[in-house]
């Protein structure tokens, strides 16, 4: 008897609040994958793989290592400084870098995840934007989130911040392996910045409603 080849593979339960995260098979990885985007974040307890691509913008990787629970974040500006005493809608909120880690934290904790196992990584903050109003975004993320888990009393095992290219990462959650490529293409770069700048713009005039780094090919 032939064997016959699935043409589909059935996406794992996400864990409640992530249905609305973009998820697909990754054949190269062999791993169920979560694509984050600008503004969100996610975590499981399946083993998946979280992707993302950073210019200015931070993403920050936490792992229980005893209960295999993980997440990663995207976030561009550091501080929602006209909300820091409200919560309100994630999806909105997690453009900032204060709500992002909040939420990412909180929500490892709910899935059963402790303080005391985590394992932090932090990629991004590079100086991609030339543009005068944002040269400065990437180093004050980066400031952000260093300043922030010191004062959480969280030790970062591995970065990779700053510099001049952006930067594709994928985290997987099942081992914290990270594989990181730098984005030197001029037409992809070229693409990044012009969303980014587009994306910066856009939370600036609207109100919040509410050591095992891969690189690769």
């Amino acid at each position: 008897m032939q064997n016959v080849k699935k043409t589909f593979i059935d996406l794992p339960q996400a864990l409640p609040g992530f249905s609305s995260i973009a998820r697909s098979w990754d054949e190269s990885n062999k791993k169920f994958s979560a694509k984050i985007q600008s503004g969100e974040f996610y975590v499981s307890n399946k083993g998946e793989l979280i992707s993302t691509v950073l210019g200015s913008c931070i993403s920050v990787c936490i792992r229980d290592v005893k209960n295999n629970i993980a997440g990663m974040n995207h976030f561009m500006l550091p501080l929602d400084e006209k909300n820091l005493n409200t919560k309100n809608v994630i999806g909105a909120s997690a453009r900032y870098g204060n709500w992002a880690m909040e939420f990412l934290i909180n929500e490892i904790f709910k899935a059963g995840g402790k303080k005391e196992y985590f394992e932090i990584k932090v990629f991004g903050g590079g100086q991609v934007l030339s543009d005068m109003e944002f040269m400065d975004i990437g180093q004050r993320n980066i400031n952000f989130v260093f300043s922030y888990l010191k004062n959480e009393g969280m030790e970062v095992k591995t970065y990779d911040v700053g510099g001049i290219y952006p930067r594709k990462v994928q985290y997987f959650t099942d081992s914290g392996v990270v594989k990181l490529k730098k984005i030197i293409n001029m037409s992809n770069k070229d693409s990044l910045q012009t969303n980014e700048k587009s994306y910066a713009r856009k939370l600036r005039s609207q109100p919040v409603l509410t050591g095992d780094i891969t690189l690769f090919d």
